[in-house]
C-alpha cells in the first residue's frame, strides 16, 4: 500500500505506553530507552517505515525536559523518524483512568481469571477526561483533514468517536488487543454502552481472534441499538458502516540477529552468566508479572516435571524474566508474592545447596537480551491463562533462524490459533504440561527443525508490516462518511470540569 498517494497523508499512532522513555544515566545525561511492550514491538515498524506521530504518555521529569518542541520529540534517538507527542497526566488522572478503571475494571473484565472486576463512578469519570485529553492532542497533530489514526487497545475504547468528532474525515483504526468478553460478561459493566459507541467512531474495529470478533458482535447486538450484518462483518451505527476484522498481532520480520550474536554464543553465554555448564538444558519464560500470565502454574508444572523426572535434576534450568508491573493494585502484589514463595520452595526442595532449577528475573529486560535468552533456550514456554494474542511465541519463533528449539504454548493465548505446530497444553493442567515439557526436552533435532521451519513460515506470511498494512488498508478502504449526529459520550461527568453527576 503506497500510504502517500492515498488521500491519507498522515499516520498517528495513540497508545498508553509511549515507545520511548527517558532517563537520566549515572552521569547525569539524558537518554531515550525503547519500550518491549507488545503494543510497540507491533506498531512501531508502520512509523520507522512511513512517518507520522505517536501520541502517548509522557512519564517523569527526563520525560518533559526532552520533549521540548510542543511537548514532543523526535525518535528514535540516533535516527530520527517519527514524533513522540507526550500528553501528561496528574497522579489524580492515571490513578483513576490505568489504575482504576482501565486495569482495575476492563482488564480483569476481559479475562478469564480468579480476578474480579471492580467498577467505580470515579474511575470511569477519569477514564473519559482522559479519553478527551489523548482525542484532544490527536486532533492537535493532525496536519490534514483525513489522517490515519490508530487507536491501540482497552485504554482508549472512548476515543474513536471523540477523535471523529474533531476529525469527521479521518480513517480511524481501533485494535483491541486484548481478549473480547462474552455479553453477559461484558454487561456487569455499568457503562458499557458508552464503551461499545466509543469504538463504533471507528472506521475498522479490529480483533486478535474471530471469537473476539463474534463477542464483540454479539455485544453489540443485545447492548446497543445499531445493526450487525455478520456476512458483511460491518456494524451500522448511526448512519456509518464500521468493518469489524480480524487480524493477528505479530512481530518485525525479518529481524536481524547479527547484532545479538550467533546461537552457539547465545547459549553458551547466557548458561555462563547463570552459572551453569553449556550442556545444560535450558527453558526460558518471558512475561509481565500479572496474574493473567500463569506463572504459578507454569512453576507448578516445572515441579512435577522435576518430580517425574529425577534425572534432569542439575541438568535442567528454567529462566522466568518477570517484568515488575501495576503492582499498586492487591491482585499484582499478591501475584507476585505468590509467584516468589512458589519459586523459593521448589529451589529449596531441589537444590537446597546446588544450583536451582528455577531463576526468577524481577527486571525489566532490553530486547536484545530477551533475544539472546530466546536463541540460548531449548524451549520457551508461554503460559498464558487468557491472552490476546501473546507476541512472545512469535518472538521465540523469529529469534530461532537456526531452526531449533521447541515452543510450549498455552491453548488459551491467541497465537494458539495460528502456531498449531507449537505443543499446544492447557496451562491448568499440570500433569500435561508437564508430559508436554518432557516431550520437548527430548524431542529429536530433525522433528524440531520440521515444526520451527513451518512455525517460521506463519510468521513470516503474516509479520508486523502485514498486520499494520491490513488495518491501514481496511481503514481506507471504509471511507469517512460523517455520522448523522455525534453522541456525546457524557455518561459518568456532568460538566467539563470532570464533576460527576450524582
Amino acid at each position: 500500500m503506497d500510504y502517500a498517494a492515498s488521500q491519507a497523508t498522515q499516520i498517528i499512532v495513540l497508545s498508553n505506553r509511549e515507545p520511548y522513555k527517558h532517563e537520566r544515566d549515572a552521569g547525569g545525561r539524558l537518554h531515550a530507552e525503547r519500550s518491549s511492550s507488545g503494543v510497540v514491538n507491533a506498531v512501531e515498524p508502520v512509523l520507522l517505515e512511513h512517518s507520522g506521530v505517536w501520541v502517548a504518555e509522557g512519564v517523569g521529569e527526563p520525560d518533559r525536559e526532552a520533549a521540548q518542541n510542543a511537548d514532543g520529540v523526535n525518535v528514535p534517538p540516533h535516527d530520527p523518524r517519527y514524533r513522540l507527542r507526550r500528553v501528561w497526566l496528574t497522579e489524580k488522572e492515571r490513578q483513576g483512568y490505568y489504575y482504576g478503571f482501565a486495569n482495575g475494571a476492563l482488564w480483569p473484565l476481559c479475562h478469564r481469571t480468579s480476578v474480579e472486576p471492580v467498577f467505580y463512578a470515579t474511575h470511569f469519570g477519569e477514564y473519559e477526561i482522559v479519553n478527551r485529553r489523548f482525542a484532544d492532542a490527536v486532533a492537535e497533530e493532525a496536519t490534514v483533514a483525513a489522517p490515519v489514526v490508530l487507536v491501540q487497545d482497552y485504554h482508549f475504547a472512548l476515543a474513536p468517536a471523540l477523535i471523529r468528532r474533531q476529525l469527521p474525515q479521518s480513517h480511524i483504526a481501533t485494535f483491541w488487543h486484548i481478549p473480547w468478553p462474552k455479553p453477559d460478561v461484558f454487561a456487569m459493566c455499568p457503562w458499557s454502552q458508552a464503551l461499545l459507541e466509543g469504538l463504533l467512531g471507528s472506521s475498522v474495529v479490529g480483533f486478535q481472534t474471530a471469537v473476539d470478533r463474534d463477542h464483540f458482535f454479539r455485544c453489540v447486538e443485545k447492548l446497543s441499538k445499531a445493526e450487525v450484518d455478520r456476512d458483511a462483518s460491518v456494524v451500522n451505527f448511526n448512519g456509518r458502516l464500521i468493518a469489524v476484522g480480524v487480524y493477528p498481532a505479530s512481530v518485525p520480520w525479518p529481524d536481524n540477529f547479527l547484532s545479538v550474536g550467533s546461537v552457539d554464543d547465545c547459549r553458551s553465554s547466557v548458561r555462563r552468566g547463570f552459572g551453569r555448564s553449556d550442556d545444560v538444558i535450558l527453558g526460558v519464560g518471558v512475561d509481565r508479572l500479572d496474574y493473567t500470565k500463569g506463572l504459578e502454574q507454569k512453576f507448578l508444572a516445572i515441579e512435577r516435571l522435576l518430580e517425574c523426572r529425577p534425572s534432569l535434576l542439575g541438568k535442567f534450568a528454567f529462566i522466568q524474566v518477570a517484568e515488575p508491573s501495576r503492582e499498586v493494585l492487591p491482585a499484582y502484589a499478591q501475584t507476585r508474592d505468590r509467584v516468589r514463595a512458589t519459586a523459593q520452595r521448589i529451589n529449596e526442595r531441589f537444590a537446597p545447596d546446588g544450583p536451582a532449577p528455577l531463576h526468577l528475573i524481577e527486571m525489566h529486560h532490553s530486547s536484545l537480551a530477551v533475544a539472546r535468552l530466546y536463541r540460548a533456550a531449548d524451549l520457551c514456554y508461554v503460559s498464558s491463562l487468557h491472552d490476546g494474542m501473546n507476541l512472545v511465541s512469535k518472538e521465540f519463533v523469529s529469534a530461532r533462524d537456526d531452526e531449533q528449539g521447541v515452543l510450549v504454548l498455552s491453548g488459551f493465548a491467541g497465537a494458539s490459533h495460528e502456531l498449531r505446530d507449537a505443543v499446544i497444553v492447557n496451562p491448568y493442567d499440570i500433569e500435561q504440561v508437564a508430559r508436554s515439557m518432557a516431550t520437548a526436552i527430548e524431542m529429536p533435532r530433525p522433528e524440531q527443525r520440521d515444526r520451527m521451519r513451518r512455525l517460521r513460515r506463519v510468521v513470516a506470511r503474516a509479520d508486523a508490516s502485514t498486520w499494520a498494512e491490513r488495518l491501514i488498508s481496511d481503514a481506507l478502504s471504509c471511507g469517512s462518511t460523517p455520522a448523522r449526529s455525534h453522541p456525546d459520550l457524557r455518561y459518568a461527568l456532568s460538566g467539563d470540569d470532570g464533576r460527576l453527576a450524582m
